[in-house]
């Protein structure tokens, strides 16, 4: 037999004291962040469609409004019940909607 010194092998299952320190410092450290632009969703076409269509809204609502009567014991209803009040309005509202749905989808 050999009468030569054996090595000693030690293996190691958990982390170094050297590994966990590095690591906290890279935690720590500031990083560069690259910075992208912001991409909108819409473009702006589509905003200006869309700006449109809540002026169509606001333009019905406008037209449907009125109506008070100069006395509270008074009722006319040819102007409550006007086809501005109770047809042109809510068409007016409604193409409003329609333009909204249109800038919201097209492409």
């Amino acid at each position: 037999m050999s009468t030569g010194k054996k090595k000693k092998v030690v293996v190691s299952t958990g982390v170094s004291a050297e590994s966990k320190q590095k690591a906290e410092r890279t935690a720590r450290a500031p990083r560069t962040v690259e910075k992208k632009t912001a991409e909108l969703v819409f473009s702006r076409n589509t905003y200006i469609w869309m700006l449109g269509g809540v002026a169509l809204i606001f333009l019905g609502m406008l037209l449907m409004s009125g109506g008070g009567m100069a006395s509270p014991d008074e009722w006319k209803p040819e102007q409550i019940y006007s086809f501005r009040r109770t047809v042109l309005a809510p068409m007016v509202i409604l193409a409003g909607l329609i333009l909204e749905i249109y800038a919201i989808f097209k492409k």
